[in-house]
């Protein structure tokens, strides 16, 4: 991981720090005086009693997501961390369980932080958009231009592996909320968030194409030094990452639209992809051209995202000295 990656990590690991102190902080109640009455005494009790409870179960639930979050991201990043360090089937299967443990990540997130609602938006526009738009894709050649899938990546409908659909929805719920973080809502958002998505696809495509997971037809005109993907697939990508975005928000629902500390896993998601995916063309993979045209895309929303959660990084809170 390059130091800015680095740099974004610790950023982002001091605001969840500071969000968990804030939650963690309660106030104590002092004791009655001899002359209260007891009925008061009891009531006084048992509403206090109830705000704990009630800070409690808002406090765990927003600490599971966070766990789990960065357990899964965990495990994602070491998956990854493989995917140089193997080849034939074993690197197919590790990249299927990397697409399945991306939307994981991100469907999980949106379940825990937001509800059913925005999660099971965000499947039904991204996983189940993703389907049709590929499946269109294989049988007629539009919007990307004419493709087929090899065998490797597992089972198939319609021509599509059923793995493909899956890393729609990961990256589409980052590419989302950092969008949500970034700008306010409206077309700039949409706007946003579809390149945040389809700049990453100037990854994905050469080195899935490289790996003989799919092949192009027609790749020409192409993008200097990666000529085996036609220039038509990333407009496609971005044409359509617009009407995903445009449907998100208002499928989703309202709670998709508000940005908060306890995405500071997504962050650390997108961060790491746009990291991780220079260093792995750049070094590992051989493909330095794709390490330079995905960067200079996914810096578009990667670059803003990562200043802004340097300049928001929360202060050290220092508490005023209780009287005695």
């Amino acid at each position: 991981m390059t130091a800015a990656g680095v740099s974004a990590a610790g950023v982002i690991a001091e605001e969840v720090s500071a969000a968990g102190a804030t939650a963690g902080e309660t106030t104590t109640a002092r004791t009655t005086t001899a002359g209260q009455t007891a009925a008061a005494g009891t009531a006084a009790a048992g509403t206090a009693s109830a705000g704990t409870a009630t800070g409690g179960t808002a406090t765990g639930g927003t600490a599971v997501a966070g766990r789990l979050s960065w357990l899964l991201f965990g495990v994602l990043v070491l998956a990854q961390i493989g995917y140089p360090l193997t080849g034939g089937t074993e690197r197919a299967r590790l990249t299927v369980a990397t697409v399945c443990l991306g939307w994981l990540l991100s469907v999980s997130h949106a379940l825990l932080t937001r509800g059913l609602r925005v999660a099971v938006g965000l499947v039904l526009v991204t996983t189940g958009g993703g389907l049709a738009v590929e499946a269109l894709g294989v049988a007629t050649g539009l919007p990307f231009g004419g493709y087929a899938y090899s065998g490797e990546l597992g089972p198939k409908l319609a021509g599509v592996p059923l793995v493909i659909p899956l890393a729609w929805t990961w990256m589409a719920w980052p590419a989302w909320l950092a969008a949500v973080r970034l700008t306010r809502p409206g077309p700039a958002r949409v706007a946003l968030a579809a390149l945040g998505l389809a700049g990453w696809d100037l990854f994905l495509d050469p080195q899935m194409v490289a790996e003989g997971y799919w092949s192009w037809r027609d790749p020409d005109p192409a993008l200097p030094g990666v000529p085996d993907v036609p220039v038509s697939n990333y407009l496609g990508w971005l044409v359509f990452a617009v009407l995903l975005m445009t449907l998100l928000g208002p499928v989703a629902g309202r709670a998709a639209a508000l940005a908060a500390d306890r995405d500071a896993p997504i962050y650390a998601l997108y961060l790491w992809t746009y990291a991780g995916s220079v260093l792995a063309h750049a070094v590992f993979l051989g493909l330095p051209a794709s390490a330079g045209w995905g960067g200079l895309a996914m810096a578009v929303v990667a670059g803003p995202l990562a200043l802004r959660l340097a300049r928001h990084r929360p202060r050290p809170r220092t508490r005023a000295a209780t009287p005695a």
